[in-house]
């Protein structure tokens, strides 16, 4: 029996306890910091599978360690599990109108559900293929809550928990199967809370000063602020607390949320620094007080090039998921969802991914049935962020994306929330674990890759991982 036929039979032997796992905790959607339900389902099944459970770790009660050992040499492995969902994103499953579960609830709009069940199950095969080879190494499934929040692995990196860690592997639901080839944004965010003074706004406006209003020239400062950045930088913000809904009111008190991205963690702090600056000129414009709580920062994402051959050869043996006819139906529904616009600008992505050839037939069969090989130097930029990037400056990472929705799938949406908790989602997580276990013992017997990987974050962190939040911030579980 091969190592992939192996890791095949144990994964196809627990996969009915893995796709329960997946449907109960996209079930549970609970947000960032309170997924306290979904890491209790995750931590009981590594007890019983016989891993050690740290809970507790990093200051966050739901971020844990499961962890298995067979002697105490060899490699340690580490695996990255998520499990947060996103607000106001609730959806009926597998229902390709939109229809919300509960009203107003969240949902798993990027399939977080199937991230950490998948790498769940990854975890527990590479434990029984230590077992069956009688391999000295220890695997570790980090739970890791609040990717969508304000993140739990920089924390962790913080922390020292990735410090003995030879190299990790993590995957993330998509619509391709590749290994994952772009370098994410740095991200900084914050709750500017301005200070004012309450009065009445028709008897005495005069007495007051409005936090409203200074977070309202806060928003043009920033407007004109957009013109004289880098193209590639964002900014997004959010009104947390406007002060009140009595407009006779002078709002006293109001707080917004402001984010940052830039291609690189330096940049994206030079950035968020402006910003503070144009909430103090608000401050200043209207006399009142601004506090900035800086809350969350990741580091941006790079992958490592020498797991990335490992896994680029694992996923082309492991080969995609096996969609039959009532998935591709599935799927199409899915697309079909999508406006017009939308809908032209999937058909721009069909074209530029599989030639405009096969334009109609990736229209008719809207779910990737293909690996796409990976182009060391063809690193794309992408404009979203994720604290795994600060994972791959503690130790070598790697991220793997495998189709579980639609070709064209728009992420964070109520059509990624009904397609987790699908067939397909079922068979991308399960495709997910096959290859992440077999990149994880191919890894492990390669101690020239381990080296090259390690080589390659020394390069990258100057020989030591630099957390981009203060250590005095710590996490904030219940204020972002």
């Amino acid at each position: 029996m091969s190592e992939l036929e192996f890791l095949e039979q144990v994964i196809q032997q627990k996969s009915q306890m893995i796709l329960d796992a997946n449907d109960k905790i996209w079930e549970y959607a609970e947000l960032a910091f309170h997924e306290t339900k979904s890491a209790a389902l995750l931590i009981s099944i590594l007890k019983k599978e016989g891993f050690l459970i740290r809970e507790n770790q990093a200051g966050i009660p739901t971020c844990f360690t499961g962890t298995f050992s067979l002697g105490d040499k060899g490699p340690v492995i580490g695996i990255l599990g998520e499990y947060d969902a996103l607000s106001s994103l609730s959806q009926k499953a597998a229902v390709a109108e939109k229809e919300a579960r509960i009203p107003g609830a969240p949902g798993h709009g990027c399939g977080h559900c199937a991230l950490g069940t998948g790498a769940l199950a990854a975890a527990l095969a590479v434990k029984e293929y230590l077992i069956k080879e009688k391999k000295e190494a220890t695997v570790i499934y980090f739970g890791c809550p609040a990717e969508e929040g304000a993140g739990s692995k920089q924390f962790m990196a913080r922390a020292g928990m990735f410090d003995d860690v030879d190299f990790v592997y993590t995957w993330h639901p998509a619509s391709q199967n590749t290994v994952e080839c772009s370098h994410s944004n740095a991200i900084l965010g914050a709750n500017f809370e301005f200070n004012g003074i309450a009065s009445h706004a028709g008897g005495s406006p005069h007495l007051g000063r409005s936090a409203l209003d200074a977070v309202e020239l806060m928003n043009v400062g920033c407007n004109y602020l957009r013109e004289h950045m880098i193209p590639e930088a964002r900014l997004h913000y959010a009104y947390i607390d406007a002060g009140g809904t009595a407009p006779n009111v002078v709002q006293d008190h109001a707080v917004i949320r402001y984010e940052v991205r830039s291609p690189w963690v330096s940049q994206a702090k030079e950035l968020f620094e402006r910003v503070k600056n144009v909430a103090r000129g608000a401050s200043i414009m209207t006399d009142t007080t601004v506090d900035c709580q800086l809350s969350m920062a990741f580091t941006e994402y790079i992958p490592n090039h020498a797991l990335a051959m490992i896994a680029d050869e694992c996923l082309k043996e492991v080969g995609a998921p096996q969609w039959d006819e009532a998935d591709y139906a599935m799927a199409r529904a899915f697309l079909n969802t999508y406006n017009e616009q939308t809908m032209e600008g999937i058909k721009d992505q069909i074209i530029e991914t599989y030639g405009e050839e096969r334009l109609e037939e990736i229209l008719k069969r809207p779910l990737d049935s293909e690996t796409h090989p990976y182009h060391a130097d063809h690193i794309k930029l992408t404009a979203g962020s994720t604290d795994v990037g600060d994972v791959g400056y503690a130790a070598p990472t790697l991220n793997i994306n495998i189709a579980t929705a639609c070709i064209g799938n728009v992420g964070h949406s109520w059509q990624m929330v009904a397609q987790s908790c699908s067939p397909i989602a079922h068979k991308g997580l399960l495709t997910a674990a096959k290859v992440i276990a077999l990149s994880c013992i191919r890894t492990m017997n390669r101690p020239d890759v381990i080296e090259a990987a390690k080589k390659e974050v020394q390069k990258r962190n100057g020989g030591h991982y630099t957390c981009p939040l203060p250590d005095d911030v710590l996490p904030p579980l219940d204020t972002y």
